[in-house]
Protein backbone atom coordinates (compact mmCIF):
# COMPACT_ATOMS: atom_id res chain seq x y z
CA UNK A 1 0.00 0.00 0.00
CA UNK A 2 1.17 3.50 -0.75
CA UNK A 3 1.67 6.19 1.87
CA UNK A 4 -1.21 8.24 3.24
CA UNK A 5 0.11 11.43 1.62
CA UNK A 6 0.48 9.76 -1.76
CA UNK A 7 -3.05 8.37 -1.62
CA UNK A 8 -4.37 11.76 -0.48
CA UNK A 9 -2.62 13.67 -3.28
CA UNK A 10 -3.68 11.27 -6.02
CA UNK A 11 -7.27 11.14 -4.81
CA UNK A 12 -7.49 14.94 -4.46
CA UNK A 13 -6.20 15.60 -7.99
CA UNK A 14 -8.12 12.77 -9.62
CA UNK A 15 -11.45 13.55 -7.94
CA UNK A 16 -11.20 17.29 -8.49
CA UNK A 17 -10.56 16.99 -12.22
CA UNK A 18 -13.20 14.28 -12.54
CA UNK A 19 -15.92 16.18 -10.68
CA UNK A 20 -15.36 19.79 -11.80
CA UNK A 21 -17.84 20.29 -14.61
CA UNK A 22 -19.30 16.81 -14.12
CA UNK A 23 -23.02 16.04 -14.23
CA UNK A 24 -23.36 16.20 -10.46
CA UNK A 25 -21.50 19.53 -10.45
CA UNK A 26 -24.08 21.02 -12.82
CA UNK A 27 -26.93 19.49 -10.82
CA UNK A 28 -25.66 21.12 -7.61
CA UNK A 29 -25.29 24.48 -9.37
CA UNK A 30 -28.84 24.39 -10.75
CA UNK A 31 -30.41 23.15 -7.52
CA UNK A 32 -28.67 25.97 -5.61
CA UNK A 33 -30.42 28.52 -7.82
CA UNK A 34 -33.84 27.09 -7.01
CA UNK A 35 -33.60 26.04 -3.38
CA UNK A 36 -31.82 27.22 -0.20
CA UNK A 37 -28.10 26.78 -0.68
CA UNK A 38 -27.56 25.39 2.80
CA UNK A 39 -29.86 22.43 2.17
CA UNK A 40 -28.52 21.81 -1.34
CA UNK A 41 -24.90 21.88 -0.15
CA UNK A 42 -25.68 19.56 2.78
CA UNK A 43 -27.53 17.08 0.55
CA UNK A 44 -24.96 17.03 -2.23
CA UNK A 45 -21.94 16.80 0.08
CA UNK A 46 -23.52 14.07 2.21
CA UNK A 47 -24.16 11.94 -0.87
CA UNK A 48 -20.67 12.43 -2.26
CA UNK A 49 -18.96 11.75 1.07
CA UNK A 50 -20.96 8.55 1.55
CA UNK A 51 -20.13 7.47 -2.01
CA UNK A 52 -16.41 8.22 -1.49
CA UNK A 53 -16.29 6.18 1.72
CA UNK A 54 -18.19 3.27 0.14
CA UNK A 55 -15.94 3.29 -2.92
CA UNK A 56 -12.74 3.42 -0.88
CA UNK A 57 -14.03 0.61 1.35
CA UNK A 58 -14.67 -1.57 -1.68
CA UNK A 59 -11.19 -0.80 -2.97
CA UNK A 60 -9.64 -1.56 0.44
CA UNK A 61 -11.46 -4.92 0.61
CA UNK A 62 -10.55 -5.91 -2.96
CA UNK A 63 -7.01 -7.17 -2.15
CA UNK A 64 -8.55 -9.48 0.46
CA UNK A 65 -10.79 -11.05 -2.20
CA UNK A 66 -8.39 -10.96 -5.14
CA UNK A 67 -4.63 -11.32 -5.11
CA UNK A 68 -2.58 -8.15 -4.67
CA UNK A 69 -1.00 -8.70 -8.07
CA UNK A 70 -4.33 -8.76 -9.87
CA UNK A 71 -5.76 -5.71 -8.08
CA UNK A 72 -2.62 -3.78 -9.02
CA UNK A 73 -2.94 -4.74 -12.68
CA UNK A 74 -6.66 -3.99 -12.74
CA UNK A 75 -6.02 -0.57 -11.19
CA UNK A 76 -3.37 0.16 -13.84
CA UNK A 77 -5.79 -0.77 -16.62
CA UNK A 78 -8.51 1.38 -15.05
CA UNK A 79 -6.22 4.41 -15.04
CA UNK A 80 -5.30 3.95 -18.70
CA UNK A 81 -8.92 3.23 -19.63
CA UNK A 82 -10.32 6.27 -17.85
CA UNK A 83 -7.50 8.39 -19.25
CA UNK A 84 -8.39 7.45 -22.82
CA UNK A 85 -12.09 7.90 -22.01
CA UNK A 86 -11.51 11.43 -20.71
CA UNK A 87 -9.28 12.34 -23.65
CA UNK A 88 -11.96 11.09 -26.04
CA UNK A 89 -14.57 13.23 -24.25
CA UNK A 90 -12.26 16.22 -24.51
CA UNK A 91 -11.73 15.83 -28.26
CA UNK A 92 -15.40 15.26 -29.01
CA UNK A 93 -17.55 18.16 -30.11
CA UNK A 94 -19.86 19.71 -27.56
CA UNK A 95 -18.94 20.12 -23.95
CA UNK A 96 -20.15 21.61 -20.74
CA UNK A 97 -22.93 23.69 -22.30
CA UNK A 98 -24.61 20.57 -23.68
CA UNK A 99 -24.33 18.67 -20.42
CA UNK A 100 -25.55 21.70 -18.49
CA UNK A 101 -28.62 21.92 -20.72
CA UNK A 102 -29.22 18.18 -20.37
CA UNK A 103 -29.10 18.28 -16.58
CA UNK A 104 -31.30 21.36 -16.46
CA UNK A 105 -33.87 19.68 -18.71
CA UNK A 106 -33.90 16.59 -16.48
CA UNK A 107 -34.42 18.68 -13.35
CA UNK A 108 -37.16 20.70 -15.04
CA UNK A 109 -38.92 17.51 -16.04
CA UNK A 110 -38.60 16.15 -12.52
CA UNK A 111 -40.05 19.33 -11.05
CA UNK A 112 -43.07 19.21 -13.40
CA UNK A 113 -43.80 15.62 -12.43
CA UNK A 114 -43.59 16.53 -8.77
CA UNK A 115 -46.02 19.42 -9.19
CA UNK A 116 -48.48 17.24 -11.08
CA UNK A 117 -48.43 14.54 -8.40
CA UNK A 118 -49.34 16.76 -5.47
CA UNK A 119 -49.88 20.41 -4.59
CA UNK A 120 -48.38 19.71 -1.19
CA UNK A 121 -44.89 19.71 -2.66
CA UNK A 122 -45.18 23.33 -3.75
CA UNK A 123 -46.42 24.34 -0.31
CA UNK A 124 -43.41 22.60 1.25
CA UNK A 125 -41.05 24.64 -0.94
CA UNK A 126 -42.86 27.87 -0.09
CA UNK A 127 -42.58 27.11 3.61
CA UNK A 128 -38.85 26.36 3.43
CA UNK A 129 -37.94 29.58 5.23
CA UNK A 130 -39.99 28.44 8.19
CA UNK A 131 -38.20 25.10 8.21
CA UNK A 132 -34.85 26.84 8.37
CA UNK A 133 -35.81 28.23 11.78
CA UNK A 134 -36.35 24.73 13.16
CA UNK A 135 -33.61 22.69 14.85
CA UNK A 136 -30.69 21.78 12.59
CA UNK A 137 -31.40 18.04 12.42
CA UNK A 138 -34.92 18.57 11.04
CA UNK A 139 -33.37 19.96 7.85
CA UNK A 140 -32.21 16.45 7.00
CA UNK A 141 -35.84 15.39 6.65
CA UNK A 142 -36.48 18.14 4.13
CA UNK A 143 -37.52 16.96 0.64
CA UNK A 144 -34.96 19.39 -0.77
CA UNK A 145 -32.13 17.73 1.16
CA UNK A 146 -33.34 14.28 0.09
CA UNK A 147 -33.62 15.40 -3.51
CA UNK A 148 -30.08 16.82 -3.59
CA UNK A 149 -28.78 13.68 -1.86
CA UNK A 150 -30.47 11.21 -4.22
CA UNK A 151 -29.55 13.09 -7.40
CA UNK A 152 -25.86 13.18 -6.46
CA UNK A 153 -25.67 9.69 -4.97
CA UNK A 154 -27.24 7.90 -7.90
CA UNK A 155 -25.57 10.27 -10.35
CA UNK A 156 -22.18 9.12 -9.04
CA UNK A 157 -23.05 5.43 -8.94
CA UNK A 158 -21.11 3.67 -11.67
CA UNK A 159 -19.43 6.91 -12.75
CA UNK A 160 -15.77 6.77 -13.75
CA UNK A 161 -14.76 8.79 -10.68
CA UNK A 162 -16.37 6.19 -8.40
CA UNK A 163 -14.71 3.28 -10.19
CA UNK A 164 -11.38 5.13 -10.19
CA UNK A 165 -11.69 5.72 -6.45
CA UNK A 166 -12.25 1.99 -5.92
CA UNK A 167 -9.16 1.19 -7.98
CA UNK A 168 -7.08 3.87 -6.27
CA UNK A 169 -8.03 2.65 -2.79
CA UNK A 170 -6.99 -0.87 -3.78
CA UNK A 171 -3.52 0.37 -4.67
CA UNK A 172 -2.98 3.25 -2.24
CA UNK A 173 -3.64 4.07 1.41
CA UNK A 174 -7.48 4.02 1.67
CA UNK A 175 -7.54 6.63 4.45
CA UNK A 176 -5.58 9.04 2.25
CA UNK A 177 -7.89 8.28 -0.68
CA UNK A 178 -10.97 9.04 1.44
CA UNK A 179 -9.54 12.29 2.83
CA UNK A 180 -8.37 13.50 -0.59
CA UNK A 181 -11.66 12.55 -2.22
CA UNK A 182 -13.75 14.28 0.43
CA UNK A 183 -11.67 17.47 0.21
CA UNK A 184 -11.98 17.52 -3.59
CA UNK A 185 -15.73 16.86 -3.43
CA UNK A 186 -16.12 19.65 -0.87
CA UNK A 187 -14.23 22.15 -3.02
CA UNK A 188 -16.10 21.27 -6.22
CA UNK A 189 -19.57 21.14 -4.66
CA UNK A 190 -19.09 24.34 -2.67
CA UNK A 191 -17.93 26.13 -5.82
CA UNK A 192 -20.97 24.83 -7.71
CA UNK A 193 -23.43 25.87 -5.00
CA UNK A 194 -21.91 29.31 -4.40
CA UNK A 195 -21.07 30.08 -8.02
CA UNK A 196 -24.33 28.88 -9.45
CA UNK A 197 -25.07 28.29 -13.10
CA UNK A 198 -22.95 31.24 -14.22
CA UNK A 199 -19.83 29.47 -12.98
CA UNK A 200 -20.90 26.15 -14.48
CA UNK A 201 -21.52 27.70 -17.90
CA UNK A 202 -18.05 29.27 -17.96
CA UNK A 203 -16.16 26.04 -17.30
CA UNK A 204 -14.30 24.67 -20.29
CA UNK A 205 -15.37 21.05 -20.30
CA UNK A 206 -12.82 20.25 -22.99
CA UNK A 207 -9.84 21.56 -20.98
CA UNK A 208 -11.03 19.79 -17.83
CA UNK A 209 -11.54 16.51 -19.70
CA UNK A 210 -8.13 16.69 -21.38
CA UNK A 211 -6.41 17.57 -18.10
CA UNK A 212 -8.17 14.72 -16.33
CA UNK A 213 -7.30 12.33 -19.12
CA UNK A 214 -3.61 13.22 -18.95
CA UNK A 215 -3.67 12.84 -15.16
CA UNK A 216 -5.20 9.36 -15.44
CA UNK A 217 -2.57 8.38 -18.02
CA UNK A 218 0.21 9.63 -15.71
CA UNK A 219 -1.25 7.63 -12.82
CA UNK A 220 -1.43 4.59 -15.11
CA UNK A 221 2.23 4.90 -16.11
CA UNK A 222 3.26 5.39 -12.49
CA UNK A 223 1.23 2.33 -11.44
CA UNK A 224 2.68 0.28 -14.31
CA UNK A 225 6.25 1.13 -13.28
CA UNK A 226 5.60 0.48 -9.58
CA UNK A 227 6.63 -3.04 -8.50
CA UNK A 228 3.91 -5.17 -6.95
CA UNK A 229 4.43 -6.12 -3.29
CA UNK A 230 4.57 -9.81 -2.66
Amino acid sequence: MGSLLQGFTKSLAMTFLSEIGDKTFFAAAILAMRYPRRLVLAGCLSALIVMTILSATLGWAAPNLISRKWTHHITTLLFFGFGLWSLWDGFKEGGGSEELAEVEAELDSDMKKTKDQSKKDSSKIEDEQKKQKRPFLTAFFSPIFLKAFSINFFGEWGDKSQLATIGLAADENPVGVVLGGILAQTLCTTAAVLGGKSLASQISERIVALSGGMLFIIFGIQSFLTPVDA
